[in-house]
């Protein structure tokens, strides 16, 4: 394992921190997206296989629309349930239901705490748009960095799904990541966030 991956974490975690800071979600939009058009292109770790990078020329994302973004406290009522995939790097990772979250005109999805070592929020989203990509997208993952912030200690988490994002396996065979499990499923397109647009090598 080198540490240009540790690097990539460092710069992920930071990029969000930036995001958080902005004063208007739409600006902490577009640096999120310069940031990761950056990390791709330039990156030792970029998801982007070695011979795709030179003719890159930045991720498909859809422009910013304000009614994507959620203040949201989390419904705890549920019964928690549990969850797991296997992966090839990970093994087993294991996930907990610690709430909902409601989401008006679009629906539901579960909210998940990462019961492996470091823990962490985790929240994928998958829906029918046909530009997204099929196992679904990623909204939070705060172990590694993707945290869009809200008043935690009180419940609340930001859910802005124009922030939503393709895992690495979306790019690469290389990688295996934990897909959206069905309470992680929309019934109407989501129109925000980035697109799934396979390269003509693929």
């Amino acid at each position: 394992m080198s540490l240009t991956l540790l690097d990539w974490r460092r710069q992920v975690h930071r990029l969000y921190a930036e995001v958080r800071a902005c004063a208007d979600p739409a600006d902490g939009h577009a640096r999120w997206r310069a940031g990761r058009d950056r990390l791709f292109t330039e990156h030792p770790d970029s998801p982007l296989p070695p011979e795709e990078r030179p003719g890159f020329r930045g991720l498909p994302v859809a422009p910013y629309d304000p009614a994507l973004r959620f203040d949201v406290a989390l419904d705890t009522s549920p019964p928690g349930l549990t969850w797991s995939t296997e992966t090839d790097g990970d093994g087993v990772v294991p996930f907990t239901r610690i709430g909902v979250a409601h989401l008006p005109g679009l629906g539901e999805l579960d909210v998940w705490w990462l019961e492996s070592y470091g823990g962490g929020v985790f929240v994928p989203v998958r829906d029918p748009a046909p530009d997204t990509y099929g196992g679904g997208r990623y909204l939070l993952d705060t172990v590694k960095g993707a945290d869009l912030g809200g008043d935690a200690a009180n419940g609340r988490l930001v859910l802005d799904l124009n922030f939503a994002y393709n895992p690495s396996c979306a790019y690469s065979p290389a990688w295996t990541c934990p897909l959206a499990p069905a309470g992680n499923t929309l019934d109407v397109p989501l129109p925000g966030g980035e697109r799934y647009a396979p390269l003509p090598s693929r």
